[in-house]
Parts: structure tokens; C-alpha cells; sequence
């Protein structure tokens, strides 16, 4: 608890330093209007500077826009050429067979050979005396 407490503390002193920060570089960037006292003529010039900018912003944004729509085009045509390289069906996974010891050496030596191993009289056998002791 004493974590979350301190991390929404930081977090409320991030949001607050982002704002002052936002709000420090507006004042630099934008300068405050006065319209006060200005014929008619100055206010249309003053419209047509503004609009100016505006649109200078805009194209801007018109410019970044296509850009970023253009690299998000790019990425998905080398995701599905990544896709056709690497095979269009997936590998099924591997599934476990149970296989006889005759039927594994039939596999492995072909069907023409008949082989059968028995493979308990290979075993060593033991006693009961000899498990008691």
C-alpha cells in the first residue's frame, strides 16, 4: 500500500509538471492578441495572418498524416510478405504414437524382414532372497 501511494504521487507530480510544461511552451510559441483599438483594416489583416498560419499548419499536418499512413501501409505489406516466407499453413503439432518394439524394427529394417525381439529374456532375473536381503 505504501507503494501505490507513492507511485500516485508521482504520477499526480508527473501530470502536473506535463501541464505547467505544456503550458510554459504555449506562452513562449503564442503570442497574446490585442484586437483592442484596431481599425478595420488592421483586423482583416490581422484575419489574414492568422489564416496564413493556420493553413501553413495545416499542410503540415495534411504532409505528417500521409506519411504516417503511407509507413502504416508499408509495415502491413512486409508483415504479410514475412507471413508468405515463413509458409502459408502452420506445422500441426507433433502428436505422441505409441509404437511396439516389433513394429518400431519392422519400421526401421522394412516389412520383408520378420523380426520379433522378446525383450523380457534379456532381463536379469532375481530371487525373492535376494530382495529380502
Amino acid at each position: 500500500s505504501l507503494m501505490l501511494a507513492k507511485a500516485k504521487e508521482e504520477w499526480e507530480q508527473e501530470i502536473v509538471d506535463k501541464q505547467s510544461e505544456k503550458e510554459r511552451y504555449l506562452s513562449e510559441r503564442i503570442t497574446p492578441l490585442h484586437t483592442s483599438g484596431l481599425s478595420l483594416s488592421q483586423l482583416q489583416d490581422l484575419c489574414r495572418e492568422l489564416h496564413e498560419k493556420v493553413e501553413i499548419v495545416d499542410e503540415e499536418r495534411y504532409d505528417i498524416e500521409a506519411k504516417c499512413n503511407h509507413n502504416t501501409r508499408e509495415i502491413k505489406d512486409l508483415k504479410i510478405k514475412v507471413l508468405d516466407l515463413r509458409g502459408k499453413f502452420k506445422r500441426p503439432p507433433l502428436r505422441r504414437v505409441r509404437v511396439s518394439a516389433d513394429a518400431m524394427l519392422r519400421a526401421l529394417l522394412g516389412s520383408k524382414h520378420k523380426v520379433s525381439m522378446d525383450l523380457r529374456a534379456n532381463l536379469k532375473s532375481v530371487k525373492k532372497e535376494d530382495t529380502e536381503k
